[in-house]
């Protein structure tokens, strides 16, 4: 039987687009509002397992959080200090905030329908259910209860909100309880803030039931303010500016981030969450004394936070889940002891794809070769890595076994700050050579170099990836990793690190395309040489995937190339500014998301210009933060049979019509649909099927 996506009826219509002044280009803010969209109809698609649409719900849920963080933050910092500048798609910061909200508000509306008339029951009909306690039966209550009092109540601590001092400080994306003493026109405020590290559902020990914890706590709430009576009670959430501002010329990077870092706690409030039935005099005076204006108050009928709906989709429920994914070991990648591997690359170059090929025999495999008595150096990039990490662990060792070991450690990779710089001082105990990035660019290459001596001198291998080195990510996050000992390629490695480390402008690179120095210039050199090409009559082709397509020098590059006769295939999962389809613009533009059970996040690019075929792996979106002000590397695929492996991963995805839309010249994304009767069909599943018989033996 034909597996076909329904419609998705528990979402409710696109909201109407702005015509901005230049209609070449999509508003990128609505563009990222467009992706959570996509991202909740897979929540509301009946034909995947019910604990995969709760954690997709909690996807969009989260991405919405960090789209507050920092794009919305932006914006308000732009509109408030009266910035009139018109982006590209001609709407001023004012303009698109308007749109922003028009659009966020009809997201969060089909969210909170998807959720009562969808998610809460099934989850209830599958013995998972998520109530209110006053649904509750007595042995419920008594059960949670205990459970409240034992694992929630020693760390609650109210605090009074009284006039003239500051509002206490509740954290970003926290839950929280407004409670109202007293009357309601004189009454005392009281906040209570529900600590990190508390499960955000109780359970009641019965039939799965489970109680949101600010509903188990306003339910008990004599247990936390006494005697006194509670006129109203209701959570609230804050979203705060997650924006870092580090000055380029700080003496101590390290301190200055740790000072920014301590600051963000306390961020300007860019959102207050309440329920749609908050008491509003408790709302009135939450939006006096956090300082905001009612743009910034959204209100949703289901549970405040969805995020948090990851706890019920980790939930070990093999009958509601779809069949986990082993990642396989290819051909190229087994045998023992890490000598073998290096061998293998010194002959040719090896490519394994995550996560259909397994991280641990080919990444950590490759890092840990550093333990090869004949490795002499070990250099590695951190933007985000895993805990525990063998990345770190290997380059430890490398340092305690007195070989060279030198990391770039990304301290400003957002939301993860903390941790790189615990990582960065731990790595400098060790006696490992830390260094910090650049003054003015971030380095988010992912990039591992080994130098062994060999018996004709020293050689160097190295390992170019689109995704960062996170054992954990690479279970649901597709990269690529590219593996070579070509002596073009890394010395061009080695001089990416020279330069970050010695802070200096790198000389040409040989073979590597890097930001933020040539990376932008040979992108636009590729697409011109294949518009050339079509211009010539010869076959002319573009392939472009990319998590967001947001640079309008490409964008401007690629509408050229279009209408030099160049076909142009783009695969964007987020944020896309191009419109495809516009006559005599972008005719030969095509746009597609394909999303999924694991996360696209490889970065591709293929340019066909006659016969000849050049493709590009690496780290860098086409964003202008990436060409611009980050180090990135894209890397030149140059095996034949790579290439050709790489150009099926293009067609399986462009191929799809299970997890794909289209985007229209309106702005407007459509799920793609097969044919007749035919069979829907997921790249992803493909790409799967296709894995073990890399494991085959080559006849």
């Amino acid at each position: 039987m034909a597996i076909v996506p329904a419609p998705v009826p528990l979402l409710e219509p696109q909201l109407d687009r702005p015509e901005p002044a230049q209609p070449r280009f999509l508003n990128r803010e609505l563009s990222w509002i467009d992706f959570d969209r996509r991202v909740l109809e897979l929540a509301a698609d009946p034909d995947l397992p019910l604990l995969e649409r709760v954690r997709f719900c909690a996807i969009a849920s989260s991405n919405l959080d960090e789209f507050f963080a920092v794009r919305m933050a932006e914006l308000y910092d732009q509109a408030d200090a009266g910035v009139s500048r018109h982006s590209p798609d001609g709407c001023t910061p004012a303009e698109t905030l308007t749109f922003a909200r028009q659009a966020i508000e009809t997201l969060q509306s089909a969210q909170d329908r998807l959720w009562h008339e969808g998610l809460q029951p099934q989850l209830a009909q599958e013995k998972l259910g998520i109530d209110k306690p006053q649904n509750c039966r007595a042995r419920q209550l008594r059960a949670v209860g205990k459970r409240f009092e034992r694992e929630v109540l020693p760390v609650l601590t109210p605090i009074a909100v009284a006039q003239g001092t500051p509002f206490p400080h509740v954290p970003s994306l926290g839950i929280n309880l407004a409670v109202l003493l007293g009357g309601e026109k004189a009454g005392r405020l009281v906040c209570v803030s529900i600590p990190p590290g508390i499960p955000r559902f109780l359970g009641t020990g019965e039939r799965g039931l489970r109680l949101p914890v600010e509903d188990v706590l306003t339910h008990f709430l004599s247990y936390v303010i006494g005697a006194e009576t509670a006129a109203e009670a209701c959570a609230f959430r804050v979203t705060r500016d997650a924006d870092i501002n580090v000055a380029s010329d700080a003496d101590d990077l390290l301190e200055a981030l740790e000072t920014s870092l301590r600051r963000r706690r306390f961020g300007d409030v860019v959102r207050l969450e309440l329920p749609a039935d908050a008491p509003a005099s408790i709302r009135t005076r939450l939006v006096q004394r956090l300082g905001i204006d009612e743009s910034r108050v959204y209100t949703s009928s289901a549970p405040l936070g969805l995020s948090a709906l990851t706890e019920i989709a980790a939930i070990e429920r093999p009958d509601l889940t779809r069949k986990r994914w082993r990642p396989v070991t290819a051909e190229d990648f087994t045998g023992s002891g890490s000598s073998a591997l290096l061998a293998r690359i010194r002959r040719r170059d090896l490519l394994a794809h995550h996560p259909y090929d397994a991280y641990d025999t080919s990444v950590d495999r490759f890092v840990s070769a550093s333990s090869d008595p004949k490795v002499v150096a070990l250099k590695a990039t951190v933007y985000r890595t895993g805990n525990p990490s063998g990345t770190v662990a290997s380059l430890v060792d490398a340092s305690e076994r007195g070989k060279q070991a030198v990391c770039l450690v990304e301290l400003r990779a957002r939301f993860d700050e903390r941790r790189n710089i615990e990582w960065s001082r731990a790595l400098e105990r060790a006696g490992v050579h830390v260094v910090y990035g650049t003054r003015d660019s971030k380095v988010h290459a992912k990039l591992c170099l080994l130098v062994r001596r060999e018996r004709d001198g020293l050689r160097r291998y190295a390992h170019i990836g689109s995704g960062n080195y996170h054992a954990s990510n690479a279970s649901t996050y597709e990269d690529l990793s590219l593996f070579t000992a070509d002596e073009d390629i890394t010395a061009d490695v080695a001089d990416v690190f020279n330069a970050v480390s010695g802070d200096v402008t790198p000389p040409v690179f040989r073979k590597l395309l890097v930001a933020p120095w040539f990376l932008r210039s040979g992108v636009l050199h590729e697409i011109e040489r294949v518009a050339a090409a079509a211009e010539a009559g010869l076959p002319a082709r573009i392939r472009v995937k990319v998590n967001s397509l947001v640079d309008t020098e490409i964008v401007d590059a690629l509408y050229a190339a279009s209408q030099s006769g160049v076909r142009v295939e783009a695969v964007t999962r987020g944020i896309c500014v191009l419109r495809p389809g516009l006559r005599g613009i972008s005719d030969n533009i095509t746009v597609r998301c394909v999303l999924g059970p694991f996360l696209e996040h490889s970065r591709v690019l293929s340019f066909r210009a006659g016969e000849d075929v050049s493709t590009w792996i690496g780290s860098a979106d086409l964003m202008p933060r990436n060409l611009d002000r980050r180090v990135e590397v894209l890397a030149p695929v140059e095996d034949p049979k790579l290439r050709a492996r790489i150009e099926t991963v293009l067609d399986a995805l462009l191929a799809d019509t299970r997890f794909s839309w289209d985007l229209g010249s309106d702005g407007g994304w459509s799920r793609v649909q097969p044919s007749g009767n035919e069979a829907a069909v997921s790249a992803q599943d493909v790409l799967m099927r296709e894995a073990p018989t890399r494991r085959k033996k080559r006849r």
